[in-house]
């Protein structure tokens, strides 16, 4: 079987893969739930490519994700329930009922008008489920509170950022990032306390809470809070290479450099690294 640019071609494929007898091993043992870290893993390659600016890696990257809703699609439709094709009718007809402001009469938005917008359409997209539930005689569905549709198995970070996004729509939200910044203040201190008394539960909680006042202020503030800590952590780890070549050159490593040495190199570390502006970053 040739490579080839036809969409069509990877559902064959996977359908070899997914033959009995004939196909993978592998790819047969296979369900939605063995497939699903797999899926969220792809996800995170195509964002690692895009953080570092690997458009070359990208198009491999999406590649190995769009494989993962053909997998998908394919389980599905061996068990009678739905195939590709109606994956893609689904995701076409809810971008043109969501962007009435692209296909329909709901023109000139504003960026915030067309965000409330698509909240609103989803809202009524969710009692349209419900009232089709209801004429086929099958109970409700159990999601249904504010916070309900945000899949557990995002990062805790971003589930964080979604779950309060969802209460302020309701109105149970801080007035502005400065309000935020008080709470902050306040957790601290009672993770101050926490190490104070000890017992590691009661650490982890007040950590937590105060990890989740960090989230709530980055949304304050127009920021994602994953991208944050993303960019921190690749901030990190150059420092710390900087780090470890200074030693390297030195014949040490850093267990052989006290915590002082180390701080030096650090600091200098961040002098080497100047922004755009040529203010050095902090």
């Amino acid at each position: 079987m040739q490579p080839s640019r036809d969409l069509a071609r990877l559902v064959e494929i996977m359908a070899a893969l997914r033959t009995p007898e004939t196909g993978c091993p592998w790819d047969l043992e296979q369900d939605f739930s063995t497939i699903a870290p797999y899926t969220i893993e792809e996800a995170y390659e195509v964002a690692d490519a895009i953080a570092r600016g690997d458009l070359a890696d990208l198009k491999d990257e999406l590649g190995d994700l769009l494989l993962q809703v053909v997998f998908h699609a394919r389980l599905a439709q061996e068990q009678g329930l739905f195939e590709l094709g109606d994956v893609v009718e689904a995701i076409t007809s809810k971008l043109v009922r969501r962007h009435p402001h692209v296909f329909g009469n709901a023109r000139d938005l504003s960026p915030e008008a067309v965000k409330a917008l698509w909240s609103e359409i989803k809202d009524a997209e969710k009692a349209e489920r419900a009232a089709n539930r209801a004429a086929a005689g099958l109970p409700p569905e159990t999601k249904g509170g504010a916070l309900d549709g945000i899949p557990l198995a995002m990062t805790a970070l971003t589930r964080a950022f979604k779950l309060q996004e969802k209460a302020g729509r309701v109105g149970f939200d801080w007035n502005d990032a400065r309000a935020v910044l008080d709470k902050i203040r306040e957790e601290t201190e009672e993770v101050s306390e926490a190490l104070d008394a000890g017992g590691l539960a009661a650490i982890q909680d007040e950590i937590g809470d105060l990890m989740f006042a960090v989230v709530n202020l980055a949304r304050h503030a127009g920021v994602d809070p994953e991208a944050a800590l993303r960019g921190t952590n690749e901030k990190f780890a150059r420092r710390f290479g900087f780090l470890e070549g200074v030693l390297a050159a030195r014949g040490m490593k850093p267990q052989d450099a006290t915590l002082d040495e180390m701080e030096a190199l650090w600091q200098q570390a961040k002098l080497t690294e100047h922004a755009p502006n040529g203010d050095a970053r902090d």
